[in-house]
């Protein structure tokens, strides 16, 4: 038997049930995950790192999202809400929180002091700490971690197809049914596959913006010379 036969049969690609709807379910639902996941932690994570309070939500979180099983997780959800798109977005978004937060918060708490300091001598508010130096400082870092939140979902998401028979999940789910290893090779492909191009999606775009914050920034610039 050889393994690309699934993947090799136009018909395959096609229809509702078809690889490409499939990943576009797949897409749409890391997608949607993450940025409720960017809504809910990032604010949250300046908010901490900014004022150095609630780090014990930081660290509940983190062992928290270490101890939560996936699969349980998901199964608790849909027995509670039902099935559906928005339950199972919203389990993936839960998932999707610890990394964006703790990253967002070390990075906005890891930021240049002396500039912060230098920042405030010049008689900037908070907000604008947080915009023009802050931030800036910290944006690496926080792509860092919603890089790690998108990986963790793209994986998670296949085991959203138990309870709503959608997303790449699908393949491996029906082809272990009707033992066809074709089709559950296609589907572990199409997931390593996305998670390796989203991985170096956001890793080039982590890379560039570390670029950036070590490029000259005027406002960090002049806080600085002032303080010195």
């Amino acid at each position: 038997m050889n393994l690309f036969d699934y993947l090799s049969d136009p018909a395959n690609w096609q229809g509702e049930a078809g690889i490409g709807y499939l990943l576009l379910q797949h897409l749409g639902y890391t997608a949607a995950a993450v940025v409720i996941a960017c809504v809910i932690a990032i604010p949250l994570g300046i908010l901490i790192g900014h004022t150095g309070r609630g780090s014990f939500l930081l660290i509940g979180l983190g062992n928290a999202a270490r101890a939560i099983p996936s699969l349980g997780l998901l199964v608790l959800i849909v027995l509670l809400l039902g099935t559906g798109n928005g339950p199972i977005v919203g389990v993936l978004a839960v998932l999707a929180l610890p990394p964006i937060l703790t990253s967002t918060a070390a990075g906005i708490r890891g930021a240049d002091r002396d500039a912060v300091h230098a920042a405030r001598a010049l008689g900037m508010s908070g907000s604008q700490v947080i915009r023009q130096v802050e931030w800036p400082l910290a944006l690496p870092l926080v792509i860092s971690g919603v890089r790690s939140a998108t990986l963790q979902v793209v994986a998670t998401a296949t085991i959203a197809a138990y309870s709503s028979g959608t997303g790449l999940g699908r393949l491996l789910i029906s082809g272990n049914a009707n033992r066809n290893y074709s089709q559950m090779f296609a589907g572990a492909l199409i997931v390593a596959l996305l998670a390796i191009v989203l991985d170096v999606a956001l890793g080039a775009l982590a890379w560039l913006t570390a670029r950036r914050r070590h490029a000259p920034n005027k406002t960090v610039g002049a806080a600085l010379a002032v303080s010195t």
